[in-house]
């Protein structure tokens, strides 16, 4: 099975990215096409075309997002948003999955914490925010058990090691 066509949009709305990652455009559409044809369950994937939207910014945007969406008024590495499913799109015109958004601070800091490189961090998330989008998520035991081994199996597939060595 062809996995879908993906349109990906990526904004940049603050943060250091085009300085500290200016292969931040490849490495995002890499990792988000590893991700969908390692994750996505889709009917009918050579007529389907699918729309994700990413944005770059910074720790204070995204801790705004935090706050207004999940209650935690802090910022955090990654957030997705699963857009609701539509059947009034026309024609030809992609689906769209969500949105997922990367703080430049939290990454940088994370990557230095967990001594990883910055593209391979960038990367890992995009690829969990990806897999959020498909409907995968580690809210409990279960649920983790079933997304990170996929994870890491996409991550092995882009040459980066496991994020959970010590877990899966």
């Amino acid at each position: 099975a062809r996995t879908p066509d993906l349109w990906i949009d990526i904004a940049v709305g603050g943060g250091g990215w085009s300085d500290a990652l200016p292969n931040f455009d490849k490495l995002c559409r890499a990792a988000i096409s590893a991700a969908v044809a390692a994750g996505a369950e889709c009917e009918d994937a050579d007529e389907a075309q699918w729309e994700i939207s990413v944005l770059l910014t910074d720790d204070a945007a995204v801790q705004v997002m935090n706050k207004n969406w999940r209650a935690q008024d802090k910022p955090t590495n990654v957030l997705s948003f699963a857009a609701p499913p539509s059947a009034d799109l026309p024609d030809g015109a992609p689906m769209l999955l969500g949105d997922i958004v990367l703080a430049f601070e939290t990454l940088v800091r994370e990557a230095q914490e967990q001594d990883k490189t910055l593209a391979d961090h960038f990367s890992h998330l995009m690829v969990h925010g990806m897999l959020h989008l498909l409907g995968f998520d580690h809210e409990s035991d279960a649920q983790a058990d079933e997304m990170e081994p996929l994870e890491v199996a996409v991550l092995m597939d882009l040459g980066i090691q496991s994020p959970y060595a010590d877990r899966v």
